[in-house]
């Protein structure tokens, strides 16, 4: 028979196995060309709010002019979501119809 002692301090454990994070969905931030929206305004929301450089800005905006869309940036839900509703915000506050859309990245 063992002998217990009052300083045993031994803790049992059980090891769990070890579960993979599954990285959370992301978002394709979709921008749609429209006639009143101007280049200018597209930039600068390009710059300011997804924060691509000045050459990055023009070449997104001119492609969303020559084919009617284009990918403003990739996150996730929640992050796709708060800037569309800040970009849209905007442009309604500058009178531009300025639409985005997102739609789940292919991946």
């Amino acid at each position: 028979m063992a002998q217990k002692h009052e300083h045993d301090t031994s803790v049992v454990t059980e090891s769990a196995p070890k579960q993979k994070l599954k990285k959370p969905p992301l978002y394709k931030v979709l921008l749609h060309n429209d006639n009143y929206t101007t280049r200018e305004f597209v930039v600068a929301v390009l710059k300011e709010i997804f924060h691509k450089s000045e050459t990055d800005a023009v070449q997104i905006m001119l492609h969303v002019h020559y084919n009617g869309v284009g990918v403003a940036g990739v996150y996730t839900f929640e992050v796709a979501e708060t800037k569309i509703q800040t970009v849209e915000a905007a442009a309604q506050e500058n009178g531009f119809p300025l639409r985005l859309s997102m739609e789940p990245e292919e991946g």
